[in-house]
């Protein structure tokens, strides 16, 4: 068997693989969402609500990809440009949050290992699950329907969520030896925003029609 069939469209859209898709980023999704329990809890109890919807990054990223599988499961029979104005969006806010988000939570993981905080097995794990987060958004933005637009949409979402995150202080908690490097991190924060819409165009541009 060629390597080569494991990216091909008939591997990665079999309703099997993509229910199996479905099924864990639904669970990560679920346990995302508990695991910033938390500081949820503390930005309810200290900052106005409406900031609460920028505390939990990387969930909201894997639950905007499991809408997009949701969308390969069960196209939509309408074809109003509502409908599918609403599918681009999403998928341009599921690649470009996917990717950035993957990478962000690696690279902070990494970041504080470097700088003396012990890590575990939960930061392995994490890191495993992130990184994947980015490669399936990758690997599924040919078949999505989405264009330049839609990532440039989910673009401004992420400036919008790092502008709050560091404004009002509801980043995603750092270990504490990165917490002395706090600029460093926003700006590297916005500058990967950047490079995920430049990822996430390119990858959509080479999509293929489902």
């Amino acid at each position: 068997m060629n390597l080569s069939w494991f990216w091909s469209r008939s591997f990665l859209m079999n309703r099997g693989m993509l229910w199996l898709l479905f099924v864990v980023n639904l669970l990560g999704t679920i346990y995302g969402y508990i695991w910033y329990g938390n500081q949820l809890e503390d930005t309810l109890a200290h900052n106005p609500l409406w900031q609460i919807v920028f505390v939990p990054d990387s969930p909201t990223a894997s639950l905007f990809f499991t809408l997009v599988l949701l969308y390969f499961l069960f196209p939509p029979k309408s074809s109003s440009k509502w409908i599918n104005g609403t599918r681009m969006i999403i998928e341009g806010l599921a690649v470009v949050t996917s990717v950035k988000y993957g990478i962000w939570a690696v690279a902070m993981i990494v970041a504080g290992g470097w700088q003396g905080d012990p890590l575990n097995w939960q930061h392995g794990m994490l890191s495993v699950s992130h990184l994947g987060m980015a490669l399936e958004v990758l690997l599924y933005a040919r078949f999505m329907k989405a264009g330049g637009i839609a990532a440039f949409i989910g673009t401004l979402w992420l400036l919008l969520n790092d502008t709050v995150d560091y404004q009002f202080g509801v980043f995603p908690w750092l270990a504490e030896q990165l917490m002395d490097d706090l600029p460093q991190v926003e700006l590297f924060t916005y500058c990967l925003s950047i490079f995920s819409f430049i990822v996430g165009w390119l990858a959509l541009r080479a999509r293929k029609q489902v």
